[in-house]
């Protein structure tokens, strides 16, 4: 007998299809990517080709728990997206909502000390170091080309 595959699975307040392998649906949590995903597999002893509309809630506390607090599951430091916190100095992983909201504060506390990057963030220009002749032109969208002397008639017939 098959059993009943739920349409959506909801898992750290992000819906995915229950049709879904877990491995690729954990991908759609933001702050979640291939290596993370794969290990919340391993640690929660789930196969990652299990579909996810196939978990039953148990499994599904069991991933939201690891992806809430990785270190108590004895994930390695390397594997978090906020090592070295600006402000408390731990290591904290964060997903969705708290992961969105501190990118915002620490780009507004770049753009308030006027940082090199704060500065970059403020014009809209690249902040990571890649060239501008190309792209990022601040007319946004016009191509920039080369204008040709207008041939004209030199006095004479």
């Amino acid at each position: 007998m098959a059993e009943e595959l739920k349409h959506l699975v909801r898992i750290a307040n992000t819906d995915m299809k229950g049709t879904q392998q877990i491995l690729y649906g954990l991908k759609r949590v933001k702050g979640v990517g291939m290596i993370f995903a794969n290990a919340i597999c391993r640690m929660t002893k789930i196969d990652p080709a299990k579909k996810a509309g196939a978990l039953s809630d148990e499994e599904i506390k069991k991933i939201e728990t690891v992806i809430k607090e990785p270190l108590k599951h004895n994930f390695p430091v390397w594997m978090l997206n906020r090592r070295k916190d600006m402000d408390t100095g731990e290591d904290r992983h964060l997903t969705t909502g708290d992961l969105k909201f501190t990118i915002e504060q620490d780009i507004k506390q770049m753009k308030k000390i006027k940082s090199y990057r704060g500065t970059r963030h403020m014009f809209g220009l690249p902040v990571r170091g890649q060239r501008t002749r190309g792209n990022f032109r601040p007319n946004k969208g016009k191509v920039k080309g080369v204008q040709k002397k207008k041939v004209g008639k030199k006095g004479g017939k």
